[in-house]
C-alpha cells in the first residue's frame, strides 16, 4: 500500500482481493463479521430446503450447488449436512465453492473449491453477502451541482475530489441513484450489475440468489453507505487492507441487469419473507410442551430465538434476496 491517490473502487479491489489483502486472511470472514450463516445452523437449513424445491421444479434428483463468496465454506458444509434433515436424502448434489482465498483445510472433499462460478451448472447459485464486497467507485456532487469521483489516499482513508462522473457511469448514476444535491454521495454500482449479470449467466437452468443489505431508487442513503468492518466492529473505511470494505446493494439495478431470457421475471424480497417462506418465522413454542417434554421446548426455544434474529426487523430479516429463475434449455 502506498500514499497514492486512488478512485475507491481501485484502492477496495487491492485492499480486499490484492497480495496480502483482506479476504487473502487465513482466518476468513467470520473472523471479522457475523453473517446469517453464522449466526444459526437454520438458515443453511433453508438453504437446503430451497434446494430440494428448486430440484423439484427442474424435474431431476442431481443438482448444482453454487455458493458464491463462500469464505471458508461454512454455507455448503451447513446444507450438505442438513439435506437428509429437509427430505433431500437421496438428492445427488455437486457442491461448488467460489472464491479466491485458498481451499481451507479439512473441508468436505466432495466440495470443488473454485476461482469463479463453473459455466453450465443446473441447481441453485447462492451468493450470501458477496455483492456488498465487488467494490465499487464513490461519487459525490460538488457545490456547482456536479458529480465527482471520490478519491482516497490507500494510507489513511483521507478523501478528495476528482475528475467529473462520466460515461457508462453518469449514465448508471442517473438511472439508478440520481443525486440529491451538493454533499450528497452515492456508490456507484455498474461493476455489480456486471458480476451479478456474469454469474447468473453461468447458470443454465435452475434460480440464482443474491442475499445482501439493499436499498431502492425511491429511498436511496443520501450520503451513501461505505464502511469498514474488522473485528466484529465497523471501522472507518480504510483501503489499506487492514479491514473489510462494503456497502449495501442496489438490488434493484442488478435485477435490470440481467437478461431475463427464458424464465420468471426477477423478485426482490425480505429475508424474513424468504425464510418465512422456506419455513422458518420465529415463533415461539406452545406453552404446554414445557410440562409434556421440557427438553423438546428448551430445544426448541432456542431455534426460535435463533429464527427471530435471522427474520428480525431492523438486522438480518431486512436483507434483500434477489431471485432470478432460469427454465432449462430444451432437451436439457
Amino acid at each position: 500500500m502506498t500514499d497514492e491517490w486512488r478512485g475507491w473502487q481501485e484502492a477496495a479491489e487491492t485492499a480486499l482481493y490484492g497480495d496480502g489483502g483482506f479476504y487473502r486472511s487465513p482466518e476468513g470472514p467470520a473472523g471479522h463479521f457475523r453473517t446469517s450463516v453464522h449466526a444459526s445452523p437454520l438458515f443453511a437449513s433453508a438453504v437446503a430446503r430451497l434446494l430440494l424445491r428448486t430440484a423439484r421444479e427442474l424435474g431431476t434428483d442431481s443438482v448444482d450447488l453454487v455458493d458464491l463468496g463462500a469464505g471458508r465454506g461454512e454455507l455448503l458444509t451447513g446444507v450438505l449436512a442438513a439435506l437428509p434433515a429437509v427430505g433431500a436424502d437421496g438428492l445427488a448434489v455437486r457442491a461448488y465453492a467460489v472464491e479466491i482465498a485458498a481451499r481451507p483445510a479439512g473441508l468436505d472433499p466432495g466440495i470443488e473449491w473454485c476461482a469463479e462460478p463453473p459455466p453450465g451448472t443446473h441447481g441453485l447459485l447462492f451468493a450470501n453477502e458477496w455483492l456488498d464486497n465487488v467494490p465499487t467507485d464513490v461519487s459525490e456532487t460538488d457545490a456547482d451541482g456536479v458529480d465527482r469521483y471520490v478519491l482516497v489516499r490507500t494510507a489513511d482513508g483521507t478523501e478528495r475530489l476528482g475528475e467529473p462522473v462520466t460515461g457508462a457511469d453518469a449514465e448508471w448514476l442517473r438511472r439508478w441513484w440520481p443525486s440529491a444535491g451538493p454533499g450528497s454521495r452515492a456508490e456507484i454500482g455498474r461493476p455489480r450489475d456486471e458480476a451479478w449479470a456474469q454469474a447468473v449467466s453461468t447458470l443454465s437452468g435452475g434460480l440464482a440468489v443474491a442475499v445482501d443489505y439493499a436499498h431502492a431508487r425511491e429511498a436511496r442513503p443520501p450520503f451513501g453507505t461505505l464502511t469498514g468492518f474488522r473485528s466484529g466492529r465497523e471501522v472507518r473505511p480504510v483501503p489499506d487492507g487492514s479491514c473489510d470494505l462494503t456497502s449495501h446493494v442496489a438490488l434493484d439495478a442488478c435485477a435490470a441487469a440481467v437478461d431475463a431470457g427464458a424464465g420468471a421475471p426477477p423478485e426482490v424480497l425480505t429475508q424474513r419473507e424468504a425464510l418465512h417462506h422456506l419455513g422458518i418465522n420465529g415463533e415461539r413454542p406452545p406453552l404446554a410442551l414445557a410440562s409434556t417434554d421440557p427438553a423438546g421446548y428448551v430445544r426448541a426455544l432456542a431455534s426460535a430465538g435463533e429464527a427471530a434474529e435471522l427474520t428480525a426487523r431492523g438486522g438480518l430479516g431486512d436483507f434483500g434476496w434477489l431471485m432470478h429463475r432460469k427454465d432449462s434449455p430444451a432437451g436439457a
